[in-house]
């Protein structure tokens, strides 16, 4: 991995303590965990947010007894959205433990872990999220109150040429139209350095899109903006007819999960992929 365009600047105290106490819990634990969100995003880009939180992925087996670990060592915690987030507090600081994500779609498995970028945090070791599924989990973050779009085009900009292309594809899957949204957007943002994505890719992924305009269409109506906003397209599912992409076979959430992660709206405190 290249190195950063900058360092982390030095936290306060209590953060500092609080980031060394939760990686030795995980630790003595022989927890398997790796650290995304906001410091992750900082080694990858250079870009530094300064949070109270700290952001592990976690496998789903492997899910609960972290939340255990973390219970044991005196943190309080939670878990508001089973299908994919707990948490743990300590005083103002608080630990989201992760193993899937809001839509149902970025669910953690080996390949997180065998793609892992080794790092530390304060001399301490520790394994990132791969960049590849960073942008994966990010690319669908596109809420009113919240855009990653911004992110995803940062990562782009930062490891266009360390990329596993043929592995985000794969990632993308069915959902490729997401990832193309972003790479056109990259040219737009940066114009002069829209040459560093593989012709290649954005190749495959027109052809794609000319396939897909010229066949003919059939079948039930499909709203699939609910897996990049779970309020901005209730009105498709509630009001219009449409039925909800998160239902589907390709992205089986149950009703159960969607109700729950609907009503967070009101509370909404979502991590940082």
């Amino acid at each position: 991995m290249p190195a950063p365009q900058k360092q982390l600047q030095v936290l306060e105290p209590e953060a500092k303590a609080f980031y060394c106490t939760t990686l030795s819990v995980f630790k003595k634990a022989n927890l398997d965990v790796l650290v995304g969100g906001a410091y992750a995003f900082a080694r990858y880009t250079g870009i530094e947010r300064h949070t109270k939180d700290l952001d592990v992925f976690v496998r789903e087996r492997d899910f609960e007894r972290t939340l255990a670990a973390l219970a044991a060592a005196g943190y309080q915690t939670e878990v508001p959205f089973p299908h994919w987030l707990g948490k743990a507090h300590c005083g103002e600081y608080f630990v989201d433990v992760i193993y899937s994500s809001g839509n149902g779609i970025a669910r953690m498995d080996d390949d997180w872990f065998q793609h892992a970028i080794s790092d530390k945090v304060f001399d301490l070791p520790v394994r990132l999220c791969p960049a590849e599924e960073m942008m994966w989990s990010k690319a669908f973050i596109q809420e009113r109150e919240r855009y990653d779009g911004a992110d995803v085009a940062h990562l782009l900009r930062a490891r266009a040429e360390q990329i596993d292309w043929q592995r985000l594809l794969r990632r993308f899957g069915a959902n490729w139209r997401v990832l193309l949204s972003h790479l056109v957007l990259f040219g737009f943002i940066y114009p002069t350095d829209s040459h560093r994505l593989p012709g290649w890719v954005m190749q495959e992924l027109m052809r794609r899109l000319e396939a897909s305009c010229s066949a003919p269409t059939s079948g039930p109506q499909i709203c699939r903006g609910t897996v990049l906003s779970r309020q901005q397209y209730l009105i498709d599912v509630n009001d219009w007819g449409y039925h909800d992409a998160r239902g589907l076979s390709d992205n089986p959430m149950t009703e159960g999960e969607i109700m729950t992660w609907t009503a967070g709206i009101a509370h909404d405190g979502s991590p940082d992929p």
